[in-house]
C-alpha cells in the first residue's frame, strides 16, 4: 500500500511560515488539492478555516502548532512526521448550520464548527426570544449576546462565557448566555445534537444583534435558526497521545 500524500499549509505568522518552509524542504508535498492528509500550522483559529476550507474535499487536516492556545492542534515536532500522520487517530466533527433571516429579509446560511453566536451590536442589550423544537422556552432573555456551542467548540468562547465542557461523544450542544442581565441566573441549557435552536431578536431596529457561525459574521438579524448538519462530516487527526477527547477531559480539571 503506498503512503498517504500530504501537504503542508500555514498561517500568515513567520512562525508558521518559517515552519512551512522547513517541512518543504524535508519532506516530499503535493498540493493541498491533491493531498491525501493537510497539515495545517498555526493556531486553533487557523486550523478551522483550514477546515472550512477544505470541506468539500473531505480530507483528514492534522494540525501542528504554531499559534498560541492551539488546543486543536498536535506538539510542532519536525521528525518522524510520516510516522504520526500513519498512527494519527482520527476524530469526526458535525458542524451546526446557521440559518439566518436579517432586517432587510436577506436570509443565509453557514457552517460553524465551534459556535454560533449572537451578539448585540449597539450600547443596549439584546432581547432574544429562545425556542427549541418549536416550542418557546424563553420568552425573553436579556443580554449581551448567547452562543450554541458543539463539543468540540465547547472550551473555545462557550468555556470563556462560562458554558459547561461537553464531552465529546456525548451528543449534546450547549446554549451559554453572554453577560444575562434577566433573568440573571439563567446558566444556560445542555440539549440533545438532534435539538432545533430558533433565536429571534426583539425590537431589533432599537437593539440589532449579530450572528456569527465561527468566523462568518451576519449583521442586523431578526431570526436565526440552528441545528447539528449531520450529513456534514469534518476530520480532525490527533497523535493517540494527545487525542481531543483526553484534552477535553484535562482541560476540566484545571486550575
Amino acid at each position: 500500500m503506498s503512503e498517504p500524500s500530504f501537504a503542508f499549509v500555514a498561517s500568515d505568522t513567520d512562525e508558521a511560515q518559517a515552519a512551512r518552509a522547513r517541512l518543504e524542504e524535508r519532506y516530499a508535498s503535493v498540493s493541498p488539492n491533491h493531498a491525501d492528509i493537510i497539515v495545517a500550522l498555526g493556531g486553533d483559529g487557523f486550523v478551522l478555516e483550514t477546515l472550512h476550507r477544505y470541506l468539500s474535499r473531505g480530507v483528514p487536516i492534522y494540525g501542528m502548532n504554531c499559534g498560541t492556545v492551539g488546543f486543536l492542534m498536535n506538539i510542532y515536532e519536525e521528525d518522524g512526521l510520516p510516522e504520526r500522520l500513519r498512527r494519527a487517530e482520527v476524530q469526526t466533527l458535525r458542524p451546526l448550520r446557521m440559518s439566518v433571516r436579517c432586517r432587510t429579509g436577506h436570509t443565509s446560511e453557514a457552517l460553524a464548527i465551534n459556535e454560533v453566536s449572537l451578539i448585540r451590536q449597539s450600547r443596549q442589550a439584546a432581547k432574544i426570544r429562545i425556542s427549541i423544537d418549536g416550542v418557546r422556552r424563553m420568552e425573553e432573555l436579556v443580554c449581551d449576546g448567547v452562543l450554541v456551542s458543539t463539543p468540540a467548540g465547547s472550551t473555545a468562547y462557550n468555556l470563556s462565557a462560562h458554558g459547561p465542557i461537553v464531552p465529546l461523544g456525548s451528543s449534546l450542544l450547549a446554549i451559554t448566555p453572554i453577560s444575562a442581565f434577566r433573568p440573571r441566573r439563567w446558566r444556560g441549557a445542555l440539549l440533545p445534537n438532534t435539538a432545533r435552536i430558533g433565536f429571534e431578536v426583539l425590537d431589533p431596529d432599537k437593539r440589532p444583534v449579530s450572528a456569527t457561525a465561527d468566523f462568518t459574521e451576519v449583521r442586523d438579524i431578526e431570526t436565526v435558526d440552528i441545528h447539528e448538519d449531520s450529513e456534514v462530516e469534518l476530520k480532525l487527526l490527533f497523535d493517540p497521545e494527545h487525542n481531543l477527547e483526553e484534552r477535553i477531559v484535562k482541560e476540566q480539571f484545571q486550575p
